[in-house]
């Protein structure tokens, strides 16, 4: 179903076809090339997000990183460098206890390890969400997104959720988004993709530069 909207879009899609697709292909070179810690930072990275700019959680997950004190800092260490998010104490918190989740008894990062035991991004994202504190479906989408398995999950925050009204993907922007009514939408969106003939995980990035004018992640 395609309305005047779509057309707008589309006409965008075209001219920055190329840069989506070169993104995409970086996410999924994080994964073949990326090492365990590569893929931890991502996932904290994704922590961070909610309720603050992308670029800013990536500078925090960066300097934490290039510090050493993401790998391993107390939870006192990590909370200045997270200053430039929002509930920076709550998700040092949440970084800590990832950390432990993502080592062994050898203090070993295991990330890509583990999630290579998965036989499919839906059971990672369900485990993601029943054990990873501060990440709902949005956030651990966004992770897998960003490791190069986004082909069929979406990305439901309230920018995406208000250009899916605009296409009339959905009636309208909901106030809560359940579990179920994300896997209702994400099945919409899904068979829109299909019915436009734009992959999945390029609608995402096309639906945020629409709002934010910029490709990242």
């Amino acid at each position: 179903m395609k309305n005047t909207y779509f057309y707008e879009v589309e006409k965008i899609y075209e001219s920055i076809k190329s840069k989506i697709e070169e993104r995409l292909e970086e996410f999924r070179r994080v994964w073949r090339e990326g090492d365990n810690k590569d893929i931890f930072c991502e996932l904290a990275f994704c922590i961070l997000t909610p309720q603050s700019k992308a670029r800013n959680a990536w500078k925090a997950i960066s300097d934490l990183r290039d510090s050493n004190v993401l790998f391993t800092g107390s939870e006192e260490d990590i909370v200045p460098y997270l200053n430039i998010v929002r509930f920076n104490k709550t998700k040092a918190k949440n970084l800590y206890i990832l950390r432990e989740q993502m080592t062994n008894e050898n203090g070993e990062f295991i990330t890509k390890d583990f999630f290579s035991t998965f036989s499919s991004p839906f059971e990672m994202r369900e485990w993601i969400v029943k054990n990873i504190r501060g990440m709902s479906y949005k956030e651990a989408s966004h992770f897998l997104r960003n490791v190069g398995f986004g082909q069929e999950l979406a990305i439901l925050d309230r920018h995406i959720l208000k250009n899916l009204a605009a296409l009339d993907v959905i009636e309208e922007v909901p106030k809560t988004v359940t579990p179920k009514l994300y896997k209702d939408i994400e099945e919409r969106l899904k068979n829109y993709c299909k019915e436009i003939d734009i992959p999945m995980e390029n609608i995402d990035l096309l639906l945020w530069y629409l709002e934010a004018k910029d490709i990242f992640k």
